[in-house]
């Protein structure tokens, strides 16, 4: 006779609202937290983002975004902008009170630079 299974054993799988969100999502979330004024690297969103390691895709998420998400608010672990557009960016980073020097941050407001 089979056995039947007890109701007050947990299902073997464990429930979809405990995973991991689509990194899309989550680096969305974590972009869209960040304050004006704050800079930090596509390293640091994929870290926030419960994605340690992913920064390459944090850059294909953002590059995708156009201006839905503050991109400009995200660069290089050396404060260097990435090639896409970064006449745009030093407007936007300076408009928020960033430090730059050519195309590198070197203070900001808030974030790994301040």
């Amino acid at each position: 006779m089979p056995q039947r299974q007890r109701a007050d054993r947990e299902p073997p799988c464990p429930p979809q609202s405990k995973s991991k969100p689509p990194i899309q999502t989550a680096v969305s979330l974590a972009v869209l937290n960040l304050a004006e004024g704050e800079v930090v690297s596509f390293g640091d969103i994929a870290k926030k983002a419960g994605h340690p390691g992913a920064a390459r895709a944090v850059g294909a998420v953002l590059a995708k975004s156009s201006d839905a998400l503050p991109w400009w608010r995200v660069v290089y672990s050396d404060g260097q902008l990435p090639p896409c557009n970064p006449g745009l960016q030093v407007e936007r980073l300076t408009a928020e009170g960033v430090e730059m020097h050519g195309f590198r941050v070197l203070s900001s407001p808030a974030g790994r630079f301040a």
